[in-house]
């Protein structure tokens, strides 16, 4: 285990990191990104696009280029080719929604020590089924996350001779999507709530997959699961439940899949010991503050929570992934 070397410097920038934070955030919520995409313009003409104070639209453009998000010349601003390409809502690339799920979030993670006395959720924190555009950063945000490792992902994964496929608790569809794009004779459905369906819907024809990728509707918790499937993949859904949750839902997904089929989980995966990678154990702090009794787990109690569900050859893949993320395989016999 790697042992940080600290400095009061390094201390005082942890705890004032948010507002660096607060100012990216900011920028992508009033849309500041979109309207300097390809154009150079002063604080007054930003601000009257936006529909903002124009001294305060000055202010918060400073900070943007003081982040290297923006530059300027004069009094004249303009936006980076990374800031295009990711900020503004005209790129292909935006990640907006994943920024914007982690502004919902923020108001929650400022009463973490309430969660750590109580043991219980911040009640009142922003729920993305309540919440039509929360929903929609959340949903949307998870297809820019995804988007950027399916590709990856799906490409690494062997599914030769796998027919059809499960997506359970897809979102928007965007693994379904890419494991059908690598590879062709394949079908998919998405399995996930009901209010996911339009943005599903979207994504799916927006690569023109209708045909192969169907989306039902359903809460994997309570009710049937459809069966007959070659493979199922569950990304980072695991995460929001306790142990005994956990392991029930895999006992229904492994009942869905044909003999000899594969399930696929996907999680932030700590180590045995359970104090990193970093990620993952922050995470755990993000599922106590917005679940029941949600956290990340182990290498270690994925294999026991998977081989407990009937599968075989339980094992994680070798994929270089971020933030401590991991494939876990295993076989129903």
């Amino acid at each position: 285990m790697t042992t940080t070397v600290w400095t009061i410097p390094d201390l005082l920038l942890l705890s004032g990191g948010y507002w660096s934070t607060c100012a990216l955030h900011a920028g992508v919520k009033l849309d500041i990104f979109s309207a300097l995409d390809g154009t150079a313009s002063t604080a007054v003409e930003v601000a009257q696009l936006c529909n903002a104070d124009p001294r305060a639209t000055g202010m918060l453009l400073d900070a943007l280029v003081s982040l290297g998000l923006l530059e300027k010349r004069g009094d004249v601003y303009t936006a980076t080719q990374f800031a295009e390409t990711n900020l503004s809502k005209t790129s292909p690339g935006y990640l907006g929604h994943i920024i914007m799920h982690h502004h919902h979030l923020m108001a929650g993670w400022s009463r973490l020590h309430e969660a750590v006395a109580t043991g219980d959720p911040i009640s009142d924190r922003v729920s993305h089924v309540d919440n039509e555009s929360v929903r929609e950063s959340f949903l949307m945000g998870m297809f820019n996350l995804a988007s950027l490792l399916a590709p990856k992902i799906t490409k690494s994964v062997n599914l030769s001779g796998c027919r059809n496929l499960l997506d359970l608790g897809g979102g928007p569809g965007t693994y379904a999507i890419h494991f059908c794009l690598a590879n062709p004779d394949l079908t998919s459905v998405v399995y996930d709530l009901p209010t996911t369906r339009t943005f599903a819907e979207k994504t799916i024809a927006r690569y023109d997959l209708a045909r192969r990728v169907a989306f039902i509707p359903g809460d994997f918790h309570v009710d049937p699961l459809p069966d007959g499937f070659d493979a199922v993949w569950l990304s980072h859904v695991l995460h929001a439940d306790g142990p005994e949750a956990c392991a029930a839902l895999l006992r229904k997904a492994a009942a869905s899949l044909n003999p000899g089929g594969v399930l696929m989980v996907q999680e932030f995966i700590l180590d045995d010991a359970k104090c990193g990678p970093q990620f993952p154990a922050l995470f755990s702090l993000n599922m106590l503050l917005g679940t029941d009794a949600g956290q990340s787990y182990s290498g270690s109690e994925l294999s026991e929570l998977m081989a407990g569900a009937g599968l075989s050859d339980v094992r994680r893949l070798e994929l270089e992934l971020p933030n401590g993320a991991g494939v876990m395989t295993g076989r129903k016999v």
